[in-house]
């Protein structure tokens, strides 16, 4: 896997209260995400994924950035009867091209960029209402928020954390690494 890889768009969440990104021609990463980005920083607090902690327990960001595909965003709108799904709607920083299953890649991956940025494959980006809200309001349909969900089921994207700082650009190839099982 990895050939044929390519950035399609890159996205910043920088409006306070929203997190619909916008596209930018490049990001700079660092080791706390992307600078700007409303998922920027080393440590985030806990909320209702990390049951095991007290919500607003500080804890390691492990979601300074999140990637779709646009093959699972093609999925998702014909799921909901729509032409399309922007990854802006999905809070997206990256689109990318060329993994169908990119949901489905395993906690560890590392994609990797031309200039040697590495970013870590940190799971499954869960559908929420949120997302499904944002498309009802952009398309002007009510009721169609209701539709994300199950449409986006396996198919929302993944969440990464930073393990190489550096730059990403719409047209970078991007080298997905999986990781090898022990034994």
């Amino acid at each position: 896997m990895g050939a044929g890889v390519v950035v399609k768009q890159v996205l910043l969440a920088e409006e306070k209260g929203t997190f619909v990104t916008r596209e930018v021609p490049s990001i700079e990463v660092q080791l706390g995400g992307i600078p700007g980005d409303r998922h920027y920083g080393l440590l985030r607090p806990a909320d209702s994924r990390q049951k095991i902690y007290s919500r607003g327990t500080m804890i390691a960001n492990r979601r300074q950035i999140s990637i779709v595909s646009a093959e699972e965003c093609a999925i998702i709108a014909e799921n909901m009867g729509l032409p399309l799904i922007k990854p802006q709607w999905l809070g997206a920083n990256l689109l990318i091209s060329g993994i169908e299953k990119l949901t489905e890649l395993p906690v560890g991956t590392r994609l990797l960029f031309p200039d040697g940025t590495g970013l870590i494959c940190e799971g499954e980006n869960l559908p929420c209402i949120a997302p499904g809200k944002v498309i009802e309001e952009a398309i002007g349909h009510a009721g169609l928020h209701s539709k994300f969900v199950p449409a986006a089921r396996k198919r929302r994207g993944i969440v990464c954390s930073v393990e190489c700082e550096g730059s990403i650009k719409t047209g970078d190839s991007v080298r997905v690494m999986r990781v090898k099982a022990e034994g």
